[in-house]
């Protein structure tokens, strides 16, 4: 077992986990996933396909006839853990095919590692399908080769992401995913139902919703009514909660109607749980307007105060940025104080980094490196002081948890304020050798620290 280091990346999705049969002479393909939960949704989808076709899945390089390399672009330090990835699959295995956010950039690529044989952009199925065919023919057995019901999966059985939308119609001026993305393009409500169902019958407990902008969900197509499903995420939300699965909704922008959500979390008939990933990333006005925020003139105190004067025990997560370009002393200290009062339940905390194609590189004043240092460890022992009382205010409470992992020390599990591998975790270290991963049960907290709880059953 292990506890949640406080500098956790607040974007990473959780290591991909691979466990495949393969026959005599299947071609196998490995597969590096990097970034976010979205790219994870992406790599899974590129396998579902190469596993229809015959292709089996290879743990490790040595195994592999060919690797893929999803990669993330979102930072510069994201494109440089990329590149490196890039060059170990090129020294353990020697064919890689690239793809993800940072493809956008092929010529980037190319110049660092000329030796890749493919690059494709995000999301761009069909042209990683037909570099994987060049590289390593198709040899399918159609009595053998059988495709689990739900696709390929790349997280543990009893929880899934289901990406409801790609692209984002805003234009922050820290942010270049428009630009790999696109625009807004809202999946059908009855799709992304259909998913939901097919997910959850085949044992899913827990579905993580996740988009670049989860509140506009179907905004670009009018919030259409389709096969009896609306297009919109207080729609999508009800319909969800009705499956018998947790559902956690990531990505979520403080709109008006956002309000409308927090009545069903509190409902404890619906699926939808009390949490609300809302990425704040700052709260000073003026900073905010020099990011291009959307909702920026949003009092968001008053509105937190709102949603927990309806569901008292939601759950808020959020990311921040420190150190953005212009940002002063005194605005600075207008976030501590801001989270003083909003006491948010998790929090992650960027310190700013150019971005090359990034609006806010031209800014002025920019913040030194090492000013933005202080601030962002300032900022984490505030956060930290939050998270210490909140969870020490669970000690002697009754949770529900889902079991993530069982092993020799005890049992690692999550409870509905813990989204995976970005919050923090339930250990169970007595008692735990009946339970089963993917299970749901009721235990009482009797220990906390600044992250994590423990407990028994």
């Amino acid at each position: 077992m292990s506890q949640n280091p406080p500098n956790l990346r607040p974007d990473l999705a959780p290591r991909a986990k691979i466990n495949e049969p393969v026959r005599d002479g299947q071609p196998k393909i490995g597969m590096v996933s990097l970034g976010c939960p979205k790219a994870l949704v992406d790599s899974e989808r590129i396998l579902t396909r190469l596993r229809a076709e015959g292709y089996a899945i290879s743990p490790d390089y040595s195994g592999a006839d060919a690797v893929i390399v999803n990669t993330c672009g979102f930072l510069d330090s994201a494109k440089a853990e990329s590149l490196d990835a890039i060059g170990e699959a090129l020294t353990e295995n020697g064919k890689v095919i690239v793809t993800g956010c940072l493809g956008a950039e092929p010529d980037y690529i190319r110049e660092h590692h000329p030796n890749i044989l493919a690059v494709t952009g995000p999301h761009q199925y069909e042209q990683v399908l037909d570099s994987v065919h060049a590289a390593v023919p198709p040899s399918p057995d159609p009595f053998i080769d059988l495709l689990p019901a739900t696709g390929v999966s790349l997280t543990p059985r009893h929880y899934s992401y289901l990406k409801i939308s790609e692209g984002c119609n805003h234009k922050c001026k820290f942010c270049i995913i428009p630009d790999m993305r696109g625009r807004l393009a809202s999946r059908p409500a009855h799709a992304v139902m259909r998913e939901a169902e097919k997910l959850v019958n085949a044992g899913v407990k827990e579905l993580l919703v996740i988009s670049q902008d989860t509140s506009a969900y179907g905004v670009d197509i009018k919030h259409k009514v389709d096969r009896e499903y609306r297009a919109h995420i207080v729609d999508l939300a009800r319909n969800l909660g009705t499956l018998g699965a947790w559902v956690r909704l990531h990505y979520v922008y403080p709109y008006p109607f956002v309000r409308d959500l927090i009545p069903l979390m509190a409902d404890p008939d619906n699926g939808i749980l009390p949490y609300m990933d809302i990425p704040f990333q700052h709260s000073h006005p003026d900073v905010l307007k020099r990011m291009a925020r959307p909702a920026k003139s949003a009092n968001t105190l008053a509105e937190i105060a709102a949603w927990r004067g309806v569901c008292p025990d939601i759950t808020l997560r959020s990311t921040f940025i420190v150190g953005f370009p212009g940002e002063t002393e005194a605005e600075f200290q207008h976030l501590l104080d801001w989270m003083d009062e909003a006491q948010l339940d998790r929090i992650g905390c960027f310190q700013y980094e150019n971005v090359n194609g990034a609006r806010s590189n031209a800014l002025p004043d920019h913040v030194p490196d090492d000013v933005k240092q202080d601030r962002w460890n300032r900022f984490m022992e505030k956060a930290q002081a939050i998270s210490a009382t909140k969870l020490e205010a669970k000690v002697g409470t009754r949770l529900d948890v889902i079991v993530d992992e069982i092993d020799a020390d005890g049992a690692t599990c999550r409870t509905q304020a813990d989204a995976p591998e970005i919050d923090g975790n339930l250990f169970i270290d007595a008692g735990f050798e009946q339970l089963k991963v993917g299970e749901i049960v009721s235990v009482e907290v009797d220990e906390a620290s600044e992250y994590d709880l423990w407990g028994r059953c």
